[in-house]
């Protein structure tokens, strides 16, 4: 009977310790961004492209991509002088997330008042 009842009580702990998916697809973006802020030796090009393979991988993936990756990836462009390519990707996360709508039209401003 003891048998029974730890047996049951070890398939209980089992099935209680399944997780659920994460929400968001993060891929390369915690290492591209720690880069970014290091001044490690990535150049702003393999950081694009570090950020466009995260963003392929969750779309084979289907899942959503992590908030701050196209808003990330439009400063790697603007850094490397694509402007009309950073705007985009910025539009792409304010668009995903509305709750960064704020801080992306900030940093749209920023962009625009840097122009000559």
């Amino acid at each position: 009977m003891h048998k029974v009842i730890i047996t049951m009580a070890l398939c209980a702990m089992v099935a209680g310790c399944t997780s659920t998916p994460p929400l968001y697809y993060y891929g390369d973006y915690n290492k591209a961004v720690y880069s970014y802020f290091k001044g490690a030796e990535v150049t702003p090009q393999e950081q694009i492209q570090a950020l466009e393979s995260t963003i392929q991988k969750a779309a084979a993936r289907q899942q959503a991509i992590a908030p701050g990756v196209h808003a990330q990836l439009g400063m790697l462009y603007f850094e490397t002088g694509n402007a009309d390519r950073g705007t985009a990707e910025l539009i792409q996360e304010k668009s995903l997330f509305p709750e960064s709508a704020h801080y992306i039209d900030f940093l749209l401003d920023n962009r625009q008042g840097d122009a000559p």
